[in-house]
């Protein structure tokens, strides 16, 4: 089934909705008491009866079934009893229970650390001393970190421990498994991927969005899939070297390597046909190494260095390491978003808003709002300035032109020690094909 990705709060109701749906006493998935170790918990589902609720719902394969509720689990919908780790769902006999509203993802929580540390503190002490491994290392660094209020902190933790000891037994241990669970989710071990560093709008709802889709609007969906396809060939016919002839020579066929030194990632002098690329689309300019150099350049010469500055901070952010996430996120806010930096990019007010909100949660995709804004700024106001230079300022024609592969020799190696970086050849191309 085809994918469809939506807005983050439609599809938070969405998710909701089904959950709600999921918990209903007549339609939903049946629950049960089921003994656990000593402890009978109450209203506990199966792996197997989430994923068959879950095809005959929405009549999607098994894989897709099992795919979402993985996703539920992964988002704390839903949590294991049993193997609280692995947030996935095993389509067997394995335990789950759904979580209370109180900490599904739409609430929103602030993930204080704080709150852990408390958390932590009061399994310290229910557990005497014994904790896991991952969770005894957060726990010694958090009490180093926090130890102005740790006394604080303990006597928190031990008022909620007494609390939770009037408790009856099978309350008690519900309530220690949605906790758990939730902080699983937030905190997640070393080697798990959290679904959080990736953020809530970025939820993807499959065969459910699509479920009620007629058979027209899937003919259209599919014309227009298959005519952007046939756009896309046409234009880079002439550019895919299995198609078209590769100049000047074909170094799949043949032993000559130089079409590989015309295109390499920062050449001196770049061909014709690589300048042609770039006018394409903005999105092939900034793709090229080389153009993104040159359109670089001209963004320095027109004062607005900051916006491809500030794209390429995002895409850092975005493809970066999950350890560095939070640090170059507040990097990022320094030094371009808060009032008064030292290259601050100019946005709306709502998009800034949501910006400074998401940052109070950052996740790969949190300066997305931004970055998109910036695109569309440099892709309509700079990058068409670029070609308007290049077609009506003669004096802006750059000092060396582009390079014709036809009429390179095969002596690649001496050749390209003899180049030499120049100005930005857009320029010269598109006043030539005018």
């Amino acid at each position: 089934p085809l994918i469809n990705t939506i807005s983050g709060v439609v599809k938070l109701c969405i998710v909701e909705s089904v959950m709600l749906e999921m918990q209903d006493p007549k339609t939903g998935v049946k629950s049960q008491p089921q003994r656990l170790v000593i402890t009978t918990i109450p209203h506990a589902i199966t792996g197997e009866d989430i994923v068959a609720w879950l095809t005959n719902r929405y009549s999607i394969e098994a894989e897709e079934a099992w795919a979402l509720g993985t996703m539920l689990v992964a988002f704390g919908y839903i949590y294991p009893l049993q193997d609280h780790k692995r947030l996935v769902i095993k389509p067997d006999a394995s335990l789950y229970r759904f979580q209370t509203p109180y900490f599904w993802p739409a609430q929103q929580w602030p993930v204080e650390d704080t709150d852990y540390a408390i958390y932590l503190a009061k399994r310290n002490i229910r557990k005497k001393g014994i904790l896991a491994l991952y969770e005894q290392v957060q726990y010694n660094s958090l009490h180093k970190w926090m130890n102005h209020k740790w006394d604080f902190i303990v006597m928190q933790a031990k008022e909620q421990y007494r609390a939770g000891k009037e408790r009856k037994k099978p309350d008690r241990v519900v309530f220690d498994c949605q906790e758990r669970a939730y902080w699983v989710v937030h905190r997640p071990p070393p080697g798990t991927v959290s679904a959080m560093d990736y953020g809530l709008e970025r939820m993807v709802l499959k065969s459910i969005i699509l479920h009620s889709l007629q058979h027209s609007s899937c003919f259209l969906c599919l014309f227009s899939l298959f005519s952007s396809l046939v756009k896309y060939s046409v234009t880079y016919n002439k550019h895919d070297p299995f198609l078209a002839p590769c100049l000047p020579s074909n170094p799949w066929v043949t032993d000559d390597v130089t079409y590989w030194f015309l295109n390499m990632a920062n050449v001196g002098i770049p061909t014709k046909m690589r300048v042609e690329r770039w006018t394409f689309s903005f999105g092939e300019l900034l793709s090229d190494p080389r153009g993104r150099d040159d359109f670089r350049l001209f963004l320095k010469k027109e004062f607005s260095g900051e916006n491809l500055a500030f794209w390429e901070a995002c895409e850092d952010l975005k493809w970066g390491t999950a350890a560095t996430m939070n640090d170059k996120a507040q990097q990022v806010y320094k030094t371009f978003l808060t009032r008064g930096a030292p290259r601050w990019i100019n946005i709306d007010g709502k998009t800034m808003e949501v910006t400074v909100k998401g940052l109070k949660h950052p996740h790969r995709y949190v300066l997305d709002a931004a970055q998109t804004h910036i695109f569309m700024l440099m892709k309509k106001v700079s990058f068409t300035t670029l070609i308007l230079q290049a077609l009506l300022c003669p004096s802006w024609r750059p000092m060396r032109g582009s390079v014709d592969p036809a009429s390179v020799p095969s002596s690649s190696a001496s050749w390209s020690r003899r180049r030499e970086p120049g100005w930005p050849p857009v320029a010269l191309w598109t006043s030539h094909r005018s």
